[in-house]
């Protein structure tokens, strides 16, 4: 596991190593887009927690599932012409 976390390290400043001399190849206003470009990445990156970690608060037992189905199929979909 600690090799794999050092690999992505040297991914990531190998990335970054790679958009810094590519950055120096344009123009300012190339390297503003650039920029503004990696700020909306930032901001609308994942958020939240992945669905898998999730997961083990899941599950309910097969007769609540039951009792939950048996609930819906009976009191929803219907109309009530007197509710009005």
């Amino acid at each position: 596991m600690h090799e794999r976390k050092e690999e992505v390290n040297m991914l990531n400043v190998t990335v970054k190593k790679e958009i810094i001399d590519q950055m120096g190849q344009l123009d300012y206003e190339h390297q503003k887009r650039v920029l503004d470009f990696a700020r909306a990445l930032a901001v609308t990156g994942p958020k939240g927690v992945p669905g898998k970690l999730l997961l083990s608060f899941g599950g309910f037992p097969a007769d609540d599932l039951k009792t939950m189905k048996k609930a819906i199929e009976d009191n929803c979909e219907k109309v009530d012409q007197n509710e009005w």
